[in-house]
């Protein structure tokens, strides 16, 4: 069965009753690699609905094997680029939890504005989110962690449960093994 979802509308919000058989809280995970952490957490929460947001398709056929391999009936994948995505297709506060972990940290200072985590994406993040709704974030680079913390003001700071913040996904623990920190952060809506 393919988990891979594609929109009759690249224009047009999503309808998720289209893209899931169960109504469940919905949690997606933007820029979702090569589904380490999305896999591990659907099988946890069984009970969720999640949508993988991925750009690179051979990403998106990972993920689908290993979801499909793991009997889960919870996830669907859609390739898309993130901020669109979160901007035009997602329903307006329709989602539980955004999962945003290791985006490209564009470290010169010239290629700052590239940044998936800017004040634009908070304010697509506060419309998608439902009341209560969290964003959880992971990165390597501590300027990104500063500016990620600066433009979420206005979303109270979280300490994620254990359980979430013990899942690692494929950077986490290339990351880990090669001696980087890595830091967490997240915030309610």
């Amino acid at each position: 069965m393919t988990l891979i979802y594609r929109p009759v509308s690249y224009i047009e919000r999503l309808n998720l009753s289209e893209i899931f058989q169960m109504p469940q809280p919905l949690e997606v995970e933007l820029g979702a690699g090569d589904g380490s952490f999305l896999i591990q957490w659907a099988k946890a929460n069984p009970n969720h609905n999640f949508l993988a947001v991925e750009r690179l398709l051979g990403r998106i056929r990972k993920i689908e094997r290993k979801a499909n391999r793991a009997g889960l009936t919870n996830v669907r994948l859609l390739r898309i680029e993130a901020s669109y995505f979160l901007e035009y297709l997602l329903p307006r506060k329709s989602v539980t939890a955004l999962h945003v972990y290791f985006p490209d940290p564009w470290p010169k200072r010239k290629h700052r504005r590239k940044r998936l985590v800017n004040e634009a994406f908070v304010q697509s993040c506060s419309r998608a989110l439902a009341p209560g709704g969290a964003v959880y974030l992971r990165t390597d680079d501590a300027d990104y962690l500063a500016q990620m913390q600066s433009v979420f003001k206005g979303f109270s700071p979280l300490e994620p449960p254990s359980e979430l913040a013990s899942i690692r996904t494929d950077f986490e623990r290339g990351f880990q093994e090669r001696g980087v920190p890595t830091f967490i952060a997240a915030f309610r809506c």
